[in-house]
Parts: C-alpha cells; structure tokens; sequence
C-alpha cells in the first residue's frame, strides 16, 4: 500500500466473493482501509490469511451477501458469477454487486441486465494491474455501469486503486480492458524487439529502457493528436507520412538482419504501411492505418 492508503470516517461493510491472488488483493486493501470485511471462498483455507487480519469467514456465499451491502466479486469467468449470484438473488436485491471478474463485453451487458432485473445494482469493472499494484492509486479500476451506485461507493472503491468511470454502458470496462490489454501487449512486444536490438552491441536493457520510457510520453503526445484525426475521420501527414515512415522502417529492418534479431514484428508494421500507399494514402499521417484494423 502507498501513503495514499487511508482509513475512511464512513466505513462501508463490504463481502468479497472469489479469494484468488486478485481477490484476496482486494479484500486485502479494504481491510486495510478500515472497512468491515466479509470474505468467501470455494475453498475456506484461502481466506485463513485475511480472517487473521480481522476480516470475517463467511460459510456459504449467502452469508457474505447479508453481511455487506457492497458485494465486489472475482472469480474465474462470469457463469461462474452467475452460478454464484443466481440462487442468492432475492437477498442481493437492494444492494450493490461490483463484478471485477475479466470476461467480454457482452457478457458484461448480460449480467447488467440479469441485474437489473432483480433489483440489485450493479457495476462491471476490470483492473488495470496486477496482484501487487492493488491499493495504490497510481493504478487505474475502470468501472462502467450505472452513475448512482458507482457515486455512492466510490470512495470506498477508491481504496483498490484510483476509479474511472466509463459511464453507463456496463460493456465499456470489459471493452477497454480488452483494448488496453492489446496496446500493453504491442508496447511490450516493441520494446523487447528494440531491447534485443540494442542488446546486440552490448546496450543493457536497463540503459536502453530509460531511454524508452522517455520516447513513450512522446509517443503519447502523438497519439493524442491522432486521435482527434481518427474521430474526424481527417489524416494529414504534417508530421510525419507514411511514405516517410515506410523508408524509415527499411532501417530498423536492416539492423535486425544485420544483427539477427526476428523481424516479424517490423516486417508486420511495414506491411500495414505499404498497404496504406497502395491503396493511395502515402501522403496521410500514420493514424490512416486505423482503416487496415476497421477491416
């Protein structure tokens, strides 16, 4: 926990349901935060390390729904969410479930709706870290669902790391979450990509990664300017052209042949970019690529 971590003067009891590292990070943090806690798990002994803490072991998931009125759930998928909630529905109705558990968009609309149906309110959400980072507001918790419930319980949420509010759709937590994901994964490929690139004569990574983390607030700065291109559906290359980029990345292909790094990563940009001139478009900003993933 950072030294953002507090104890709250309104304590909201909360149940968490699922006790996986996720799960008992959470109910971790709001123990920590002061806040009443229930726990359940499938298997009692998980929750031995949390009831030591002072939370309280509930026996059957009924009994962690009628202790709290804020019930924050994290298992496996979401029909095990609602293999879970199913028989406790009558009792959940007037309280707030908050789903934390990783699924698609559609899936999350479908709980929304279950829901609503009997009355329990209800936000989908999905965290941006890992384990460890759970408790420091430096990490973001996308939540997405109804306003009132998100306003009502939002400092209390704000113990696990810092809320964001997507809105109303309770798809859109799930939708970023998936989307963000694709972007670390792009940014983590790159980057090991340049690190072995550099590693070839003799750069250490921790030296070439400083270097990197500076070049990546620049590319953010490109990104946001892209962004408003791509809603405007407008792509002017003042910045950069794609005609330029595709001779720029002739380079980087060369010094991985030259230094035997894999270029399938480089050789996939290029193919992006040289799709983009052919079909007319060298002259426009890199952002014009956004028509290759449409497709």
């Amino acid at each position: 926990m950072n030294d953002t971590t507090h104890t709250t003067h309104t304590a909201t009891a909360v149940s968490v349901v699922g006790l996986g590292q996720m799960g008992a990070a959470l109910a971790g943090a709001f123990l920590a935060a002061g806040h009443p806690t229930t726990v359940w798990n499938r298997t009692p002994a998980k929750a031995d390390p949390l009831v030591a803490r002072g939370a309280a072991r509930a026996a059957t998931v009924a009994d962690a729904v009628a202790a709290s009125e804020l019930i924050v759930v994290c298992v496996l998928d979401y029909p095990a969410v609602r293999a879970l909630l199913d028989p406790v529905a009558p009792a959940l109705r007037g309280r707030t479930v908050v789903n934390l558990t990783t699924g698609s968009p559609e899936q999350a609309r479908a709980e929304a709706e279950w829901a609503a149906e009997h009355g329990i309110g209800y936000l989908d959400g999905g965290i941006m870290t890992t384990p460890p980072g759970i408790g420091d507001s430096a990490h973001m918790i996308l939540y997405a669902g109804e306003p009132e419930p998100f306003a009502r319980y939002r400092s209390t949420l704000a113990v696990l790391g810092d809320p964001v509010d997507l809105g109303r759709d309770a798809g859109l937590a799930s939708l970023y979450d998936a989307g963000l994901l694709g972007l670390m994964w792009s940014v983590f490929g790159g980057w090991l990509h340049a690190t072995a690139l550099t590693g070839a004569d003799g750069v250490t990574a921790r030296d070439f990664t400083k270097v990197a983390d500076r070049w990546l607030r620049t590319v953010a700065w490109f990104m946001s300017g892209y962004a408003e291109q791509i809603d405007a559906g407008e792509y002017p290359g003042a910045d950069a052209t794609i005609d330029v980029q595709v001779a720029a990345i002739g380079h980087l292909l060369h010094a991985g042949e030259a230094r035997g790094v894999d270029g399938r990563l480089p050789r996939l940009h290029l193919e992006l970019m040289r799709s983009a001139v052919e079909a007319g478009h060298g002259g426009d900003s890199y952002a014009r690529l956004i028509d290759a993933f449409r497709k």
